[in-house]
């Protein structure tokens, strides 16, 4: 299902729920007059899915993940989350809008002083007045959903990388947002510890009703799981539809980056000079 075909919603978007978050028409560029990193993009996020962000390096989808949080502000047209443009938000209202939202960043990004309980239990005394004894069952909930229940009293240097995602999932998940959001979830991670996270992000945003929003680069482990996929290329929408759908284009967008091919639509060599121009000589 490529971009060059109508852009109505499929079956699997019609089944799903209300949008959590629209991106409309947006462009974005880091600073005026620079190169357009996004450029009239147009996606949406539905209650109950997992939706898979792809594409090649330096394409653009975590800046996606930053426009979503309010980190930038798109040039123009807008992202909304749960009916809110965030880039008209204030500082107090953004604050408010990102409470709902759950992020586990690249590597998991835990607080290295802090034990594996206290990281889970950190958004929890930021944004909540709970009693010890309730945020203490709260906690033990959500390192329990993970597997790491166990593992509560540990540091974070004492865990491993797989470990560690996992407790930076359950912090993600620790105020029960509508919008989970990850950063190359899978990356660096043994096959083992990357089953175990793929199945913990399908199986807890079916159990918390949330929709969840994947910007990742492993073909295999997010068509396992993803609802739908949006391809990236050259800053706008190169192919969407569901992982089906995507595994039988022909595309040949879709195709180099499911094959892993070495040069296509997204070309090997980075453009520049002729070898003419560069080496006063004819290419052969």
């Amino acid at each position: 299902m490529n971009s060059s075909q109508p852009n109505s919603l499929d079956v699997s978007k019609q089944a799903a729920g209300e949008v959590v978050v629209s991106i409309k028409d947006v462009n974005f560029s880091y600073a005026p007059g620079e190169r357009q990193i996004l450029s009239g993009l147009n996606m949406e996020f539905r209650r109950g899915q997992v939706v898979a962000v792809m594409g090649g390096s330096g394409c653009g989808k975590t800046t996606i993940l930053r426009l979503i949080g309010g980190q930038y502000t798109a040039q123009s047209g807008q992202v909304l989350f749960e009916g809110q443009d965030i880039g008209k938000m204030s500082g107090a209202e953004l604050m408010v809008a990102r409470r709902r939202m759950g992020m586990l960043f690249q590597f998991g990004a835990l607080f290295t002083d802090l034990s594996v309980f206290e990281n889970v239990a950190f958004p929890l005394r930021e944004h909540t007045d709970l009693s010890e004894e309730l945020l203490h069952s709260l906690v033990l909930m959500k390192l329990n959903a993970v597997g790491l229940r166990g593992a509560r009293d540990l540091m974070p240097s004492q865990i491993s990388g797989g470990m560690a995602r996992r407790v930076a999932l359950a912090r993600a998940i620790a105020l029960d947002p509508p919008l989970i959001m990850y950063d190359e979830p899978f990356a660096g991670l043994d096959p083992i510890s990357l089953g175990i996270t793929a199945r913990l992000i399908r199986d807890l945003n079916n159990a918390l009703g949330a929709t969840s929003l994947l910007v990742t680069h492993d073909v295999e482990e997010t068509f396992a799981i993803a609802d739908y996929v949006y391809f990236i290329a050259n800053g706008r929408i190169g192919a969407e539809g569901t992982p089906e759908e995507l595994s039988r284009s022909t595309d040949p967008f879709v195709r180099q980056f499911l094959d892993a091919a070495p040069d296509g639509p997204v070309p090997f060599h980075y453009p520049g000079k002729t070898l003419e121009e560069d080496f006063g000589v004819r290419p052969l």
